[in-house]
């Protein structure tokens, strides 16, 4: 399954590049694209509601907000 999220707190490429990997380490994501320039992030992931609520608790713990 795809999905954008918003992303809020990028401030430079090595945010992106953080927000990247965040997003990558949870289990059930299998990639993900952000963009500083549109703040979202581009997910592809199993579907699950769950994974998509442990991106977003990733996000957070990396110090951005996504909603």
């Amino acid at each position: 399954m795809k999905t954008v999220i918003k992303i809020s707190g990028m401030t430079c490429g090595g945010c992106a590049a953080g927000a990247k990997k965040a997003a990558e380490s949870v289990p059930g994501v299998n990639s993900a694209e952000v963009s500083l320039e549109r703040a979202e992030a581009e997910l592809r992931y199993d579907g699950k509601a769950e994974t998509l609520e442990d991106v977003k608790k990733a996000l957070g713990r990396a110090g951005f907000t996504a909603g």
